[in-house]
């Protein structure tokens, strides 16, 4: 007899009356809106949602089928990355994204070559016209791209077979080195040459990119990073209006990457989204509707130095949403990466996460399984206005290079970054692995060796190159690199563009350095001072009142890399001071429930005062009693909500103070 399940009617049949009817009979008079939050844009997150019936399946990938598995690479050698590359397409993957060195998102690594020899052996084996191909290498992009072609035509490759998209995102540059070409109109030029000369040499590559990862690593908003991305994707397309191609083969022209992170809705919602945006604009400028390509890479900010196995469970919420919101092909990030250079492990991980979401979730067989779903169509709805909102008063003020010039960029995302870095600070935001449930024993990961070099600018430039504009130089470009011409010397004749160095520059940074920065200032300051921070847990009352507040405030020091000594069942006031002798400590914190305070804290707190505590902590809120607290002894007060941040950074001033350690004799790994 076949399994089945039936639940009980009401489940089916009540409607959401009886749902919020159950709700307030929870909350026991409470209001309801204490059960509401909010996301990262300030939009309303209910605690019930009605099944929406008015919201049909969206059409979002632009071929049926399963997504593309795009594996990064990032090993500086060539052959050493191509046995990667080799090895992942074996393995299940069916794209590379190519991660050169002075890319955006090299993260310190990054493939080195210096000539098309390089870029041939990198790719040796590789059988390009089956694969999706991808590559960013900051200011390389171009020479980079030339050599591909040149490779292309070396091995008598048919362009147009070949998918490919290049990493050239002008705007996103512009915004995060705070460097922009002094003469904008001339720099056009140069990019324009790159579509012609692509579209020349038969090949269909996407050669602007409209990168959401940049504004997203600076700190932007769900929102933001879609309506930057929209104002790049935007701006590409009045930058080929100076072209020779048709206006219908522009947007062929841009391709379209997201970041994946673990806000499993927002990410479902963000992914949704974009091609209802992407149409409002082709639409409104009187074009008509194109295939919207999809990439997704899982989030580099939101991954971990410290328990970097946790970014695994990251990575897989993050890969779920991503395929469940439709990207045509996703890059998750191995899991080691904000440890140094992932080894064949981490990258093997990485790429089965996606195998199994394919091949054994069968996440792509169904389009848009989240239609309907009340939750995730108003985030779709709500995210959607915001976006477009902003897109708008970009547009309002001279388009994206114009809101990055005048500050207006600058200024929506410092907003978000000040209200994302408070809510990590009072662990409002919890990162768990380092703000919360830290392993202070945990044991380094294995990483690939990787030598840094200097990637300081070139010689001055020589003017030998045809007048940009309509293909010839970027052509002339390419033959130079089937010549085995060096990169080097390929951007010496290309960079002829004198800099203004006085645009704002985005700062971008992973959520976790704050709370990493202490635990590597707490190993420092044990190897300075040869003793172990530490605080410790003056517990009172029985096991039952103080385990509760002990286990949170002991899990809340030890984010900070401060080792919490106890808590234990004392007999007497006196035992609880000689255990505090004992320990070593130069700070202690009060654990119990609010009544035992009461009933014992001020003369615990006078007691471990005369004993040399050098800082007293009361876990929990004071109330009224704060003043009388104080009065006793009491320093400062650790609860939930407060800025932990702030509170560890203070006590490891004072412990370095205490213990003479200067700042000197502090290396602390950022």
């Amino acid at each position: 007899m076949p399994n089945s399940f039936t639940g009980p009617e009401s489940f089916y049949s009540a409607d959401a009356e009886a749902w919020w009817a159950a709700v307030d009979k929870a909350l026991k008079g409470s209001a309801r809106q204490k059960l509401y939050g909010k996301t990262e844009d300030g939009l309303d997150i209910a605690p019930l949602y009605e099944r929406r019936t008015d919201s049909p399946a969206r059409a979002l990938r632009a071929a049926a089928g399963d997504w593309s598995v795009v594996q990064r690479i990032d090993i500086p050698d060539p052959a050493a990355a191509n046995a990667q590359i080799l090895e992942d397409l074996e393995g299940g993957a069916s794209g590379l994204d190519l991660i050169f060195r002075g890319a955006a998102a090299s993260y310190g690594n990054g493939i080195r070559v210096d000539d098309l020899s390089g870029v041939d052996r990198l790719l040796k084996d590789v059988e390009l016209d089956l694969i999706d191909l991808r590559f960013e290498a900051g200011r390389e992009n171009v020479e980079i791209f030339a050599s591909i072609l040149a490779l292309l035509e070396k091995r008598k490759i048919d362009p147009a077979s070949v998918r490919l998209t290049a990493g050239i995102d002008p705007y996103g540059w512009v915004a995060v080195n705070g460097v922009a070409l002094a003469d904008m109109e001339n720099a056009y030029r140069h990019f324009r040459d790159l579509v012609v000369a692509a579209h020349d040499f038969g090949s269909p590559a996407r050669v602007m990119k409209a990168d959401g990862r940049i504004w997203h690593e600076a700190g932007a908003t769900p929102a933001q990073e879609l309506a930057l991305v929209l104002a790049s994707a935007t701006a590409h397309m009045r930058l080929l209006e100076g072209t020779r191609l048709e206006p219908e083969q522009w947007a062929d022209r841009i391709s379209f990457s997201l970041i994946a992170e673990a806000d499993q809705i927002g990410t479902i919602a963000k992914a949704r989204v974009i091609r209802s945006l992407w149409a409002s604009v082709l639409d409104g400028a009187g074009l008509p509707q194109a295939a919207l390509p999809l990439h997704m890479s899982t989030s580099y900010r939101m991954l971990t130095r410290r328990d970097p196995w946790v970014n695994l469970l990251r990575n897989t919420v993050a890969t779920f949403a991503a395929g469940v919101g439709g990207a045509d092909s996703v890059c998750v990030l191995p899991h080691t990466l904000a440890v140094g250079l992932p080894d064949g492990f981490a990258r093997r991980l990485a790429r089965n996460t996606q195998s199994i979401l394919l091949e054994e979730s069968n996440l792509a067989k169904v389009t848009d399984p989240a239609a309907g779903s009340g939750a995730i169509e108003d985030r779709t709805d709500t995210v959607c206005e915001a976006a477009w909102s902003l897109f708008q008063d970009i547009e309002a003020a001279g388009g994206l290079f114009e809101a990055v010039r005048t500050g207006l960029v600058h200024d929506r995302i410092g907003a978000a970054r000040a209200g994302l870095a408070k809510n990590i600070a009072t662990r409002k935001r919890p990162i768990t692995g380092v703000s919360e449930f830290p392993d202070l024993a945990e044991k380094p990961v294995a990483v690939l060796k990787s030598s840094k070099e200097d990637l300081a600018g070139v010689s001055a430039p020589r003017e030998d190159l045809p007048e940009p504009g309509d293909g010839e130089r970027f052509a002339t470009l390419r033959k130079l690199a089937l010549q085995g011409v060096p990169l080097s010397e390929l951007g010496m004749r290309l960079d002829l563009l004198p800099r203004d160095y006085s645009l704002p520059k985005l700062e971008t940074a992973r959520i976790a350095e704050p709370f990493e920065q202490l635990r590597s200032r707490s190993e420092a300051f044990e190897q300075a001072a040869s003793t172990t921070p530490a605080v410790f847990l003056a517990s009172l009352g029985s096991l039952a009142q103080f385990s509760a507040r002990a286990t949170w405030t002991a899990n809340a020091f030890a984010a900070g890399g401060l080792k919490p000594v106890g808590p234990a069942v004392y007999g007497s006031l006196e035992d609880l001071v000689e255990a505090f002798r004992q320990s070593g400590a130069m700070l202690a914190c009060l654990v119990s429930t609010d009544d035992v305070y009461e009933a014992q804290a001020e003369k615990a707190a006078q007691a471990l005062k005369t004993a040399g505590v050098d800082y007293l902590y009361l876990a929990g809120r004071p109330g009224d009693r704060e003043d009388a607290y104080r009065k006793a002894g009491v320093d400062a007060f650790v609860f939930a909500g407060c800025d932990l941040l702030a509170l560890l950074k203070d006590a490891f001033d004072r412990l370095e103070t205490q213990q003479g350690v200067e700042p000197k004799d502090l290396e602390v790994q950022s």
